[in-house]
Formats: C-alpha cells, structure tokens, sequence
C-alpha cells in the first residue's frame, strides 16, 4: 500500500467523493476479496453517475470493479452469494430509492444468515447508496429510507457526516463481517467541505458514536449532513451563552445507546434531527430509549426535528421547505431552553 500512502500524503484535502474512492481504492489495494458490483461504475461507463469509482477499474481491472445490468435484486443478489462464499462485496446501488428492489436478498437473506446458522457464517456484505433530497430529481430518486434497514435484524446502517468520517467508517463498512447499508447524503457530495486526507486503511469504529463538539446545556443527536448544520448552530448560540452538545451517531443501527444517555444525562435536554421523515424515522426510537431510562431527570420534552410526512418534492421552493437545515436545529434548541 506504499502507493497509496504517497497519494494520501500529497493530496492535502479531500472532498466527500474523492474520500468514498479513496476508500475503495484503499481496500481492493489491501485485499485480492474486495471487489466492486454496480450500475457503470467501471470507467468505460464514466467511472459511475456520482464518480465515486473513477480510475478504480483502470488500475484493478474489471474483474474487480464491475458494471453491472439495471438489475438491482440480480446484482445484489449476487453481492449476497459471493460474501457468502468468503469474498468481501461492495455493492453499489445509485439511489436509495432503487433499493426497494432488492429487499429480499437484503432482509431475507443478509440480514438472517449469521442469525439462521447459529454464528457460523456471516455475509461481509457492504451495500453504498445515495440517499436524500437537494438534487430537484423528483421522489423517486431522493429517499432516505435508514428506518426501514434499522428494523431489519442483522443489518447495520452506516451514514457519515463529513469526508474524513467517510473514508473511516466505509473502511470499517467493508471490513466488517456483517452486512452494511452504507448511505452516503447528496447534500454532503454536493458541499464544498475538504478536510485533510486520512491516514491508509483509517478506520472508525462501527456502532460507537462520537462526540464532535462538547457542551453542558442541550445534547443535539443526529448524523449525515444534519452533524455539520448543527455544530455551525451550536458556535452560533454559544455567542449568547448556550452551550450545545453534538452527538454524531455515525451508526444509525445499532446505534450507540450508551453516548446519547452519557450525553442528554449531563444537559438535562435533547434534539435529535435527521433529514430522513420525522414520524417512523430513527429518531423516534431514539426519544424513546431517552425516555424510558431519563424521564425524571429531563428538564424539557424532547424536541425532534426532520422532514414532513410526505415523497420529496421535485420543485425546488418545495424541496427547499421540505428539507431540514440549521433554521430548524436552533429553533428545535431554544425550544428546549424556553
């Protein structure tokens, strides 16, 4: 990997896109396992739709990173039979809307076979997906549907805030020996933020969450591109004496249960927010666990904050109304306060 390491060290800072690929390339440099699936993600197909995968297949050959048909249970499908087999997947499906296809090899199978073996045999199955609004692309192409991976048993379901957090939870993703619904938000690949490149092979732990900022007064408990918004929100009232903490989950399910009651049990007061619906979504079940174990300690309700009951607007003054941003945080932060 002495290749990478140079690129790493020359590239100052990355951007999310260039993260997922470095990522990838990372990890089919470290293990003859790890192979690519996915509709044109080899470079006769442009390297993808996003270009996550750009340059992938010229340097590893297709065998390694392949274009797939427009088949999404097909080649998800085989993604599952070939970690099964002991290969490491990673399976891209280009919009979390296409998913919906493949939930029986996802649910059926990925997420039941350690369960219906006894431990025996696991599926080190990692599946990448776009998912959320701010494209104007229609409702058809913009869901963010984690809720529906979280309910499903043996799944884990990864979304990470920034680039660095990228690179490190996807080389976990890929590692790991439990199928991974890793969603990568449009509103981050679409956001000029670089951050510095990380070290080859860096890898964040999966199912722990991390702290990003400290604070006494109020918890703020989300993940994606909701992280960033918040912690710009919290230097902002930390200008009139509020002090917010964020919690980023990284891992959505299971999440880290144990940080977010460290953290509400400190500021008596919490805000969980994702861009995903806020009725049936994560943090319903979030509020819920808060509830159950710190009802008597809790100095306010707890607010939640995402978007409304309804499929992604296609018009963008609608789409603009539909998504969550830093208005709604801090609104969400000096209810808890009133």
């Amino acid at each position: 990997m002495s290749g990478t390491a140079t690129e790493n060290t020359a590239a100052k800072t990355i951007n999310f896109v260039k993260a997922i690929n470095l990522a990838l390339h990372d990890a089919l440099a470290a293990d003859p396992s790890v192979f690519l699936m996915g509709e044109d993600i080899a470079d006769p197909e442009d390297g993808g739709v996003w270009k996550a995968t750009a340059g992938l297949s010229t340097k590893f050959g297709t065998d390694r990173v392949r274009s797939t048909p427009i088949a999404e249970e097909g080649f998800v499908g085989a993604g599952v039979g070939a970690a099964q087999a002991g290969l490491r997947p990673v399976v891209e499906v280009m919009l979390m809307g296409f998913i919906t296809l493949a939930l029986d090899p996802l649910h059926n199978t990925a997420a039941k076979w350690r369960y219906m073996t006894g431990g025996k045999s696991s599926v080190p199955l990692t599946i990448r997906t776009l998912g959320g609004a701010g494209s104007t692309i229609g409702a058809q192409h913009c869901d963010q549907l984690e809720s529906w991976f979280a309910a499903s048993p043996g799944l884990k379901v990864v979304q990470p805030s920034n680039p660095l957090e990228a690179y490190g939870l996807l080389t976990a993703s890929i590692f790991d020996d439990d199928p991974v619904i890793f969603i990568e938000q449009a509103s981050l690949t679409g956001r000029k933020v670089r951050m510095p490149a990380p070290e080859p092979g860096t890898r964040f732990p999966l199912c722990q969450a991390n702290v990003s900022r400290a604070g006494t007064d109020v918890s703020v408990i989300g993940y994606g591109a909701q992280i960033a918004d918040a912690l710009d929100v919290a230097e902002k009232l930390a200008a009139d004496g509020i002090s917010v903490e964020v919690v980023d989950l990284r891992t959505i399910a299971p999440f880290d249960a144990g940080t977010i009651l460290t953290s509400v049990a400190k500021t008596k007061r919490a805000v969980v927010v994702h861009e995903a619906r806020t009725m049936f979504g994560p943090s319903a079940e979030i509020a819920a666990q808060i509830y159950q174990e710190l009802f008597g300690e809790l100095a306010a309700p707890i607010q939640r904050v995402g978007a409304p009951f309804t499929p992604v607007p296609a018009s963008r003054p609608l789409e603009a109304g539909f998504m969550v941003g830093p208005a709604q945080i801090e609104a969400a932060i000096r209810q808890t306060l009133s």
